[in-house]
């Protein structure tokens, strides 16, 4: 469970954070354990968004409904529940890639070390500064 004080800088700073983490594990060679954590900075960055729904951004809101749904690791779940996957799916092609890249990250996958190949793949489709999916996200959070 959340704490009652986790709100929408939160959640900006900790995906921030992840990303540096994630790339210091892909330059080491953790390719399972970037790709793992590197799932992490969308999740934040998507729950920098629900927060900024809320009042006074925190997080989570108070209905139950919703906060089952905010709860989630999954990130098509939670970028829909933000209105950004019409976004993404109005987006570019590029965009669009990147999210196709992305989008099926789950917690699961620490248990599978082999998705930990995908992880380059993976961080680049986050941090593209031009058309990376973080940047996306950012417009919302």
């Amino acid at each position: 469970m959340y704490s009652d004080h986790v709100n929408r800088a939160d959640f900006k700073k900790l995906a921030l954070t992840r990303l540096d983490d994630a790339k210091v594990l892909l330059k080491n060679r953790r390719y399972s354990a970037a790709y793992y954590v590197a799932g992490y900075v969308v999740e934040c960055s998507l729950k920098a968004c629900l927060a900024k729904k809320t009042q006074r951004y925190q997080f989570p809101p108070d209905a139950k409904k919703v906060r089952q749904r905010y709860y989630t690791h999954e990130l098509q779940i939670l970028a829909e529940e933000c209105g950004l996957l019409k976004e993404i799916e109005k987006g570019d092609a590029k965009l669009q890639a990147y999210w196709n890249t992305i989008r099926d990250w789950n917690e699961e996958s620490r248990y599978n070390p082999g998705v930990g190949k995908r992880a380059k793949d993976f961080l680049l489709a986050i941090e593209d500064p031009a058309e990376g999916v973080l940047q996306c996200i950012k417009h919302y959070w």
